[in-house]
C-alpha cells in the first residue's frame, strides 16, 4: 500500500538548529512493519540500554517516498565502544569515521555516533581534519543529534526516525523537500562539495534513483568545482561507479552527468569520443545512443534480476576511445588489425583505471571483449566456429549488437551471428563450412580456442 506524501501539520514549529520539527507519528505514515526486524532489535537494546536511537539517512527518506529501503543506518549518542558492549556480535569498522557493524545472519546494521562539527581542542585525536583543499580526510567527531543533522549532506538524508516515540525529528526542513520532491545540499554547496567531492556525483545518483531535481543552489557549482573529482581516490570511484551504474537507474544517472559536467571527469577518453558527435550538432547522435542503449539493457537486466558486470559497461565506455587510438596505430605502423586492438585496449584502459579502479578480475576479460571484436567479420572455418565456444563470447556478441548504433558493423552481421547460436551443432558446422557438411564440432572446440 502506497501513502500520499506527507505534508507539516500547519501547528508544528520552524525547526532551528538547536530545536526540531517532530512530526508525531499521527502525522507521517513510516511504520515498524516496514523496518526490518534485526534493525528493530538494535533501536530497541540501544533505547533499553539508556541511549537515543534513531534511524536515519535513506531509510526514513525512503520509507517516505514509499519505497523500500535495502538497508537501515541507525543514529545514537553511545559511543561506539558503548554500542559495541551491547552487542556480542558487534564489531568497530573505519578510519576516517568509527562505526559499529552489528551483525546477523541474513543482514549487517550499521550504527554510528552521532557526528560533531569538528571544532574540538586542535590537540584532540578525534577532531576533524582538512586538507588544503577543504576536503575531510579524518572525522572523528562526535557530537549531539543537532550537530548531527546539521554534518549530513542533503536534506532529504537528515530525517530523524525516534524509536521511543516514532516520531520524526526534521532539522533542516528535509520534510519539505521530500514533499517538493528536491534535492538540496544542507549548508553552502560549494563548502560541502569541496568537503567531499563526491556528494556531486551522489546528488546526482539519488536524483535519478529517486526521480528528484536538483535544486538550483546544489547544481550551480557542479561543473565549476567538477575537477575536484579528479583528486578522489580511484579505488573510490569504482565504489561510487557500481552504486551509479549498477544499481537499476544507470541510463538516467548518465544523461545527468552529462547535464551537470561530471562525467568527463569519471570517463576524460569517452566524453572526448563523444564530444564529436557534439560537434557536429549531434548531441544524441550514434555515439551517444550507442552507449544509452548499453545503460538501458543494463537497467533492463537488474529489473529482471539477472546478473550484470562492470567489465561490460567499462568495456562499452572505453570501445570508442580504444578504436580511435587501435586506428592511429595502424596508420603509423605494421600493426594488425587484432594487435593494435591489443595495444589501444592497454594503453586506454590503463589511463581509465589510474581515474577510476577496476580490479584485474574485471579488466582482463573486458579486454578480451574488446579484442574479439575483428574475428566477428569472419563466419568461415575454424577460427569462426572456435569463437561461438570462447569464454567472452557472449559479451563480446552483447558489444557486437550494440556496435550496428555506430554503423560500424553491418547489422546483417549481427543477425548472422544471433541466428547461428539457435542452430543445431550439425547445423553450425554447415554454416561454418560455407554450407557444406562436415567440418568441426564447435561443442568439442574449447580446449582448442583456449590453447590457440
Amino acid at each position: 500500500m502506497t501513502h500520499p506524501i506527507p505534508t507539516y501539520p500547519p501547528n508544528n514549529p520552524e525547526a532551528t538548529a538547536d530545536s526540531p520539527r517532530i512530526i508525531p507519528r499521527s502525522d507521517h505514515h513510516v511504520s515498524r512493519a516496514n523496518i526490518s526486524r534485526n534493525a528493530l532489535k538494535v533501536l530497541y537494546r540501544l533505547k533499553d540500554g539508556g541511549y537515543q536511537a534513531f534511524i536515519v539517512g535513506g531509510g526514513v527518506r525512503d520509507l517516505l517516498l514509499n519505497r523500500q529501503p535495502k538497508d537501515f543506518d541507525i543514529a545514537t549518542d553511545a559511543s561506539p565502544e558503548q554500542v559495541k558492549a551491547l552487542f556480542g556480535n558487534a564489531r568497530l569498522i573505519g578510519r576516517r569515521f568509527r562505526l559499529v557493524h552489528v551483525r546477523f545472519r541474513d543482514e549487517i546494521v550499521e550504527v554510528a555516533t552521532f557526528r560533531g562539527l569538528g571544532n574540538e581542542d586542535l590537540e584532540s585525536e578525534d577532531r576533524q581534519i582538512l586538507d588544503d583543499a577543504g576536503r575531510i580526510i579524518k572525522d572523528n567527531s562526535f557530537g549531539s543529534i543537532e550537530e548531527d543533522a546539521w554534518r549530513r549532506d542533503f536534506t532529504v538524508n537528515a530525517l530523524y526516525y525516534n524509536i521511543a516515540d516514532f516520531s520524526i525529528w526534521d532539522f533542516v526542513d528535509g520534510m519539505r523537500d521530500i514533499e517538493a520532491r528536491t534535492i538540496r545540499l544542507i549548508g553552502d554547496p560549494e563548502t560541502r562539495y569541496r568537503e567531499d567531492p563526491v556528494r556531486m556525483i551522489r546528488a546526482v545518483r539519488l536524483a535519478a534513483k529517486l526521480g528528484l531535481q536538483i535544486h538550483p543552489e546544489a547544481a550551480e557549482p557542479m561543473a565549476r568545482l567538477g575537477r575536484l573529482i579528479d583528486s578522489v581516490p580511484a579505488a573510490r570511484l569504482f565504489d561510487e561507479f557500481l552504486k551509479v551504474f549498477e544499481t537499476g537507474h544507470a541510463l538516467e544517472s548518465y544523461r545527468r552527468l552529462r547535464e551537470h559536467g561530471l562525467f568527463e571527469h569519471l570517463f576524460p577518453a569517452t566524453a572526448a569520443w563523444l564530444a564529436a558527435d557534439d560537434s557536429r550538432g549531434e548531441a544524441g547522435g550514434c555515439r551517444n545512443r550507442f552507449i544509452e542503449r548499453a545503460l538501458a539493457n543494463t537497467d533492463q537486466r537488474i529489473a529482471e534480476g539477472l546478473p550484470v558486470t562492470p567489465m561490460f559497461l567499462f568495456g562499452v565506455f572505453l570501445w570508442g576511445p580504444v578504436q580511435d587510438r587501435a586506428n592511429a596505430l595502424r596508420r603509423t605502423g605494421q600493426l594488425s588489425e587484432v594487435q593494435a586492438l591489443i595495444d589501444a585496449g592497454i594503453e586506454v584502459t590503463d589511463q581509465q583505471i589510474a581515474r577510476i579502479t577496476l580490479p584485474r578480475r574485471f579488466s582482463v576479460p573486458m579486454r578480451e571483449m574488446l579484442q574479439l571484436q575483428p574475428r566477428f567479420s569472419r563466419r568461415q572455418g575454424r577460427r569462426a566456429s572456435v569463437l561461438l565456444e570462447h569464454r567472452r563470447f557472449r559479451a563480446a556478441y552483447d558489444l557486437l549488437v550494440l556496435r550496428t548504433e555506430l554503423g560500424d558493423v553491418p547489422a546483417e552481421l549481427a543477425d548472422w551471428w544471433t541466428r547461428v547460436q539457435t542452430l543445431s551443432p550439425e547445423e553450425q558446422r554447415r554454416e561454418f563450412n560455407g554450407g557444406r557438411g562436415g567440418g568441426r564440432n564447435p561443442q568439442r572446440s574449447r580446449s582448442a580456442e583456449q590453447s590457440a
